[in-house]
Formats: C-alpha cells, structure tokens, sequence
C-alpha cells in the first residue's frame, strides 16, 4: 500500500518556481514524469520533513516542523504556519503541504507567493494538476494519473496501472494481475 501511495502521490509533486525558474528536481527519471520543461512532477511521498530551508516569502533560513493539528509546515521557532520554503540542497520549492510545486506558484502584486491555480487546484485533500498532456488527481489515499500511454490509478490498497500495451494490477503491493496486449 505505501509503494501505491507513493506512486500516486506521484499525482501532485509538481516542481515549483523557486528563484531559478529553470531548475529541475532531483528525482531520477524512473521516479518522475516530466510535464514541460521547467516542471516536473515526482513520485515522492509528500509529507513535511523537518530541516533547515529558506523561507520563500522571507528570505530568511527556518527549522521547519510539521504541525500535528493541520499536518502542515511550521517555523519551528515563530510558531506560524510557513506556506512555500524551498530546500537548498535541492533548489526545490515546496508547498506547506510537502509537496514539491517547482513552476507552478505565481508572485502576487503585493509580493506574496500562492498557487499558479491553472496548473495546481488544492482544495482539502483534494489536489489537482492538469496541463497540455498529462492530469493528476489525488483525493486522500485515492488517485489518478495519466500522461500520455500511461495511466495509474489508486483507490485504497489497490491499484491498476497501464504503459503502451502492459496492464497491471495490484492489491495490498502484490502483483495480482499482469497482461500484455499486442
């Protein structure tokens, strides 16, 4: 279940606009799916991970904690909730969430950051991501993504994937099925 979770929060890690608008995530090729050219969208888990990062809207380096109530990012000293950081070792820019939202956050006239809401809807647990070829749903533990030839879908413990003429199926991380079509 944790490697389909995984794999389908693939959905949502869509890289995000850090100060260097070209920088790529660090996932492998087998870990990701590029979407355009400045985004990419990973396999990762997102979850807050506690470390050191810059936050985006300051500027300044924050221990960031992920708070127990709303699963959220915090500034472990200040106590507030920190919507976009960005990790230095990476040059990854990422949401309160964790997810990595690389190209797709958008500077306000006031100088605030938010969502780039044509490439990423949030809503709840609710996330989704849509451009020219590729769509990504991701509601609690269920998703969908396709792009392309390929298309997973996950709804619990289970979950059917699709490249080109191979099907899969799993349950509980077990392969049960597997076709190939000519």
């Amino acid at each position: 279940m944790k490697k389909s979770l995984t794999l389908l929060s693939a959905g949502l890690m869509v890289a995000l606009m850090s100060c260097n608008s070209k920088t790529e995530s660090t996932a492998t090729e087998s870990d990701s799916m590029n979407v355009d050219d400045n985004a990419t969208v990973s396999t990762s888990s997102a979850t807050v991970v506690p470390g050191s990062y810059v936050n985006l809207s300051t500027g300044k380096t924050v221990y960031i904690v992920k708070d127990e109530a709303t699963g959220y990012a915090m500034d472990s000293i200040a106590k507030i909730p920190v919507d976009f950081y960005i990790n230095t070792s990476t040059n990854d820019t990422i949401y309160r969430t964790g997810f990595v939202v690389n190209n797709a956050i958008v500077k306000t006239s006031e100088g605030t950051y938010q969502l780039d809401e044509t490439k990423l809807k949030v809503d709840g647990d609710e996330i989704k991501f849509k451009d020219e070829d590729t769509k990504i749903k991701v509601d609690g533990e269920d998703s969908k993504v396709k792009d392309g030839d390929y298309k997973q879908k996950i709804d619990g413990d289970e979950s059917k994937t699709k490249t080109g003429d191979t099907k899969t199926k799993t349950e509980d991380g077990v392969i049960t099925k597997q076709k190939t079509t000519n």
